[in-house]
């Protein structure tokens, strides 16, 4: 049975919408102050048309743009809740610049935080995929598509980057979560 357009949605409802687990949209709710489900009773989360929306458009910035979460806290402060309720509806307005403006947010992220993690996942990386990546630890942001991988040493595309710098900037930030949580206390 659908709901009615402004019927309130559950986490899993909108998490089945938008195609993302449901721990993504509790850590988006760490990231941008500006989503606010209304919780019930044992912590139940239940979300307005409006917070819909909001959703809709940080995941439209996130995975259909490839702006990094800083960059979409950006635009939240410059442009507003109701830019970003409206960016992911077919012919509404894009933000003023491109996710390419977010290469100077990925590089200060990578100036406040030990490069030794994304060394580690760079690794990672290239024993799953059995690529070199070592030679891409600063790639170029003006690569096209790649091309036939017979040599094993294909590029990312930019759009294939812009992900994995993003992917990489959450992990960044998941494990700063987990860090801050289990420190002991300093009481």
């Amino acid at each position: 049975m659908d709901k009615a357009p402004d019927a309130f949605r559950t986490i899993s409802e909108v998490a089945d919408d938008l195609k993302v687990p449901q721990h993504v949209l509790r850590f988006w709710e760490s990231r941008f102050s500006q989503i606010k489900p209304m919780k019930r009773a044992g912590g139940r989360r239940y979300y307005r048309p409006d917070d819909v929306a909001l959703l809709r458009g940080i995941h439209h910035l996130l995975y259909g743009e490839g702006y990094t979460i800083r960059g979409v806290q950006r635009i939240l402060k410059d442009q507003g809740i109701k830019f970003v309720e409206n960016v992911w509806q077919a012919g509404a307005e894009q933000p003023p610049h491109g996710p390419q403006d977010d290469a100077d947010d990925i590089d200060a992220d990578r100036d406040e935080h030990d490069e030794a993690p994304r060394a580690r996942l760079l690794d990672r990386l290239q024993s799953l995929t059995g690529r070199d990546t070592a030679q891409r630890r600063e790639p170029a942001l003006d690569h096209g598509p790649a091309g036939p991988a017979d040599d094993g040493n294909a590029e990312l595309s930019r759009d294939g980057l812009r992900k994995l710098q993003a992917t990489l900037f959450e992990l960044g930030e998941c494990r700063r979560l987990l860090d801050t949580a289990l420190s002991p206390d300093d009481d």
